[in-house]
């Protein structure tokens, strides 16, 4: 089972998400992890795919959005939830609302959450639902 870390962030809406993601893939590319960043569909994928090379001054995250090669070689990989390819790796990032299909390619899943009421209801559903198939839970208050 998958460890899912959920980071309960005090600001409010997704452009908060999207930074934090970013953070959290650099953060992990830079301890030597592979990471997939799930979004609900390709127009968001894109945007993150720009926001890595943006979010931070100085900052390098070596990535690329699924698809876009016969195969994906860069440690952070972007992909969307209509087009779900990721084979796995350390970290899934998971920015869309429903849960991943396969949970358990990844050894650890972070859920990001922001202050706004409807990130929190959606959050609570994933939470369940993660609960009830039995991967490991933790809460860090952002």
């Amino acid at each position: 089972m998958s460890r899912v870390d959920f980071y309960i962030l005090a600001d409010a809406g997704e452009s908060a998400r999207h930074i934090f993601a970013c953070r959290l893939a650099e953060k992990a590319y830079r301890l030597k992890n592979s990471v997939h960043i799930r979004t609900d569909d390709r127009g968001l994928a894109s945007r993150i795919d720009d926001l890595l090379w943006t979010f931070r001054d100085g900052s390098f995250v070596p990535h690329e959005i699924v698809g876009t090669q016969a195969t994906a070689e860069a440690p952070v990989t972007i992909g969307s939830s209509d087009n779900d390819s990721a084979a796995g790796g350390d970290l899934l990032i998971n920015l869309c609302k429903d849960l991943p299909a396969n949970p358990a390619a990844f050894p650890r899943i972070a859920e990001i959450v922001s202050s706004d009421e409807d990130s929190r209801l959606h959050s609570r559903q994933r939470f369940a639902a993660y609960r009830d198939q039995g991967h490991s839970l933790d809460t860090h208050n952002i």
